[in-house]
């Protein structure tokens, strides 16, 4: 049974990245039809749309999506919506999954991917000197992330760690953290315990090695994903996958780099690890490790293509 997967290199490093990426799958040879679309910033200035219509057709009829990187303006930019948000809404792709390893650190960190502070209910008041954004978490969303998580851990050590800051905020994490507990106990297997984020990060920083996964909300879970990937090598080995009911989109976290596109100096491992997510994902278990491991035990030389070459000798 063949696959098609879309390709998107979106802006800046994403130009460089995902041709590294497309050679390393080429160079195993499976049944995957690789298409290209155009998504992000640069596609929004040059057709009014950073995910037009066509990309989005692409997307619905392929097995997974493979994204680059998206230049994310700073301000407020008017009709711009960033394309990454936008198929994570369309197809809701609720979890979000932040694999970290190095030495002995191997840990998968389960972010909640559509609510929390990233829910876009923010207002600013008449004289514009208080701005208020609303933290929304639901018993739905809380369930089925906590869901993900558990069945993530069970295929590792079976340990989770529930992140929350429920000692403040009483409502919302209290609300995340009544859901997960009823979740878990679903799970004997399990050997689960719950953090404060603040200390959690603390941990992370001191004894990284002692966590397997870890399952919290969305701006939690944003942040202590790019500690870990700061622990483990930096933005550069730091791949992501985005699953949920509908097509799974994988990529790099690195952002579009525009300091230094186009120089061939950028590190492609990230992205080549998240095609790695991708193939496990589709079935292809045997390859995706093979990539995997090639990727991680890979320097990164400064130079694009020299590394992407590197990977393809080490998968023999």
């Amino acid at each position: 049974m063949g696959f098609a997967v879309t390709f998107i290199s979106g802006d800046g490093i994403g130009a460089e990245v995902i041709p590294a990426a497309q050679q390393v799958l080429e160079a195993l040879r499976l049944p995957v039809d690789i298409q290209h679309a155009e998504a992000g910033f640069a596609t929004f200035e040059q057709r009014g749309s950073a995910l037009p219509d066509d990309t989005l057709r692409l997307c619905e009829n392929s097995s997974a999506v493979l994204f680059g990187a998206t230049q994310s303006p700073m301000a407020k930019v008017a009709g711009y919506n960033s394309p990454i948000l936008q198929l994570r809404r369309h197809f809701d792709l609720y979890a979000n999954l932040r694999p970290a390893r190095r030495g002995d650190i191997d840990m998968l960190i389960v972010r909640e991917n559509t609510e929390g502070l990233y829910s876009h209910r923010e207002h600013v008041s008449e004289d514009g000197r208080t701005a208020i954004a609303e933290r929304v978490i639901t018993e739905k969303a809380s369930r089925r992330i906590v869901q993900t998580a558990c069945e993530m851990a069970m295929k590792r050590r079976r340990k989770l760690t529930i992140v929350h800051k429920a000692n403040v905020l009483k409502e919302t994490c209290g609300l995340f953290r009544e859901a997960a507990f009823d979740v878990v106990n679903q799970f004997p297997d399990l050997t689960v315990d719950e953090m404060l984020v603040d200390s959690c990060a603390m941990r992370l920083v001191m004894t990284p090695e002692g966590f397997d996964v870890l399952v919290t909300t969305n701006l939690f879970g944003d942040i202590l994903s790019d500690l870990a990937a700061g622990l483990t090598g930096g933005l550069g080995l730091a791949p992501s996958a985005n699953v949920g009911t509908g097509v799974p989109v994988f990529e790099p976290v690195h952002g579009s780099a525009p300091d230094i596109a186009g120089h061939g100096i950028a590190d492609p491992r990230a992205t080549i690890l998240s095609l790695g997510l991708l193939l496990n994902h589709l079935g292809f278990v045997e390859q995706a490790t093979r990539i995997t491991e090639a990727a991680y035990h890979t320097e990164h030389t400064g130079n694009t293509a020299q590394t992407t070459q590197a990977i393809i000798r080490a998968l023999g």
